[in-house]
């Protein structure tokens, strides 16, 4: 099993299609919390994290 995609993002409001194309997953908007920094993605659980959060979470 792989582990989970990490990516370092600018935006709060970011987009996730599972990156694969036609083997990805439906487009969702996801909302990283301000109070937390990272949000997962529901489909394929890649990691969210905004700059201003990155090596403290």
């Amino acid at each position: 099993m792989q582990a989970p995609e990490i990516q370092i993002v600018e935006k709060f409001r970011i987009a996730c299609d599972g990156g694969e194309g036609a083997l990805g997953h439906p487009r969702v908007w996801l909302q990283i919390p301000t109070d937390l920094g990272w949000v997962e993605c529901p489909y394929c659980d890649c990691k969210y994290i905004q700059t201003e959060f990155e090596g403290k979470v």
